[in-house]
């Protein structure tokens, strides 16, 4: 409704509206239901004791696919309040509807990738268990940034591990399983509780569909058990909200002039990744489309160029709520780069209010 009011203020019209949306609609949660939640609509940290309705040790699988190894995990720890992490949004919904139809109260499943839940809903030392299962190993180099198991990340997971929390691994390719024995021999927080870097069975678990597969085509499996230690490790605090931020203009410039001197543009700024995709013109106002890369979120999102009421010659350059951003560094860099080029545009422009962060 939020999104409606804005773009009806700044004269956007019903089908542009869509047209913007559906473009972002990759970006743009759908309506979560009573268990599926979405990392961009929660508090950060989450508040789970909150969510849950009581506090209780936290267990998280990321990657939960078809979420039968999430109802197992459910059924061995009722004492728990069981989290599932993915992306897919087919997966939250099979997930969703395998959990009401059980009945289970103590799960919750987030639409989110694992590097923006740990860095953003997650305190340090909080979680009980963490469960991966046959994650996409991304070996192209050029997919490289996509790959779960590597070294920034799971130092995030053994700074969210309780001391005495346990990190389970499962993977069938020999290769991965190589990478990541080697990854947690350098890794001074986690002890291994294998006599061996991995073993090829792990009593008490339940086969995965995708496990299941490999045993039946003969792939050997290869598992991983790993315990918090009580070794200092670096402290990864969470990141949370920045406040909002805004610049107030002075201009001689209608905003159609703005959006029709608009080129996409792409900066990259302290391993932030910004891109200016495009600008979009209505009656009081103008949007621009932006994609923005942090090192543990990625945002598909509007700003508003808004003329002021009662104000006249001013616009503000805002967030808009589609997309439901949050308001991080990189949107802070966003705003400010945007504002920079807006500025000189026209030697009378002048920016009468700076809320950003640079």
């Amino acid at each position: 409704m939020q999104v409606v009011l804005e773009a009806i203020i700044a004269g956007f019209s019903v089908r542009m509206l869509a047209i913007i949306i559906r473009r972002m609609d990759a970006n743009t949660p759908s309506s979560p239901g009573l268990h599926q939640l979405n990392v961009m609509r929660l508090s950060w940290p989450a508040d789970w004791s909150r969510i849950f309705g009581e506090q209780r040790p936290l267990i998280v699988e990321i990657g939960f696919g078809n979420g039968a190894y999430l109802l197992h995990l459910a059924e061995r720890r009722p004492d728990a309040n069981i989290i599932g992490l993915e992306i897919s949004s087919r997966s939250l919904d099979i997930a969703e509807q395998k959990i009401i139809k059980r009945g289970v109260q103590h799960i919750r499943v987030v639409h989110s990738t694992a590097e923006t839940a740990l860095h953003h809903l997650f305190e340090p030392a909080t979680i009980e268990e963490i469960h991966i299962n046959f994650p996409d190993p991304w070996f192209k180099s050029r997919h490289s940034g996509r790959r779960l198991m590597q070294r920034a990340t799971l130092d995030a997971m053994v700074s969210r591990l309780a001391h005495g929390g346990r990190l389970y691994l499962a993977t069938d390719i020999i290769e991965y399983a190589a990478m990541c024995a080697e990854l947690f021999a350098e890794t001074s927080g986690l002890e291994n509780q294998l006599q061996t870097a991995w073993v090829n069975q792990m009593p008490g678990r339940i086969v995965t569909k995708y496990e299941g597969k490999a045993l039946r085509e003969g792939r050997p499996c290869y598992y991983f058990a790993y315990r918090r230690n009580h070794e200092t490790v670096p402290h990864i605090p969470v990141i949370k909200d920045l406040e909002m931020p805004h610049i107030i203009f002075k201009t001689a410039l209608h905003h159609d002039d703005v959006v029709a001197q608009f080129e996409p543009r792409s900066y990259s700024i302290n391993e932030v990744h910004i891109k200016l995709m495009n600008a979009y013109r209505g009656e009081r106002a103008a949007l621009f489309e932006v994609y923005i890369k942090e090192a543990t979120i990625d945002q598909h999102l509007v700003l508003l160029f808004a003329a002021r009421e009662k104000h006249p010659g001013e616009y503000t350059l805002k967030l808009s709520s589609i997309g439901h951003p949050r308001p991080t560094a990189g949107v802070h860099q966003a705003v400010a780069l945007l504002g920079e080029w807006i500025a000189g545009l026209h030697p009378e422009n002048e920016i009468l209010k700076n809320k950003v962060r640079t």
